[in-house]
């Protein structure tokens, strides 16, 4: 397991919220969203944000988020 000290020096480096508490619960959405844990809906639950800001914020970092499984990714950029 990753030592407490260092998952709050690499949440410090987000730039996007104000307090490490925040950058924390960000950083956790972002890794629970990649791995289809939760769904868009409960990630901006869990931020305190709308859905449509959560979107936009993950667009606005370089996080590709989609709804759609991988399959339908490379079928839609087939199409």
């Amino acid at each position: 397991m990753m030592n407490t000290e260092v998952f709050k020096t690499i949440a410090s480096e987000v730039q996007i919220f104000l307090n490490v508490e925040q950058k924390e619960r960000f950083l956790f959405v972002i890794g629970a969203l990649a791995a289809r844990v939760i769904s868009l809906k409960k990630a901006a639950e869990l931020m305190e944000v709308e859905p449509e800001f959560l979107l936009k914020l993950l667009e606005i970092i370089g996080v590709n988020f989609s709804y759609l499984s991988e399959e339908d990714v490379a079928i839609e950029r087939n199409w």
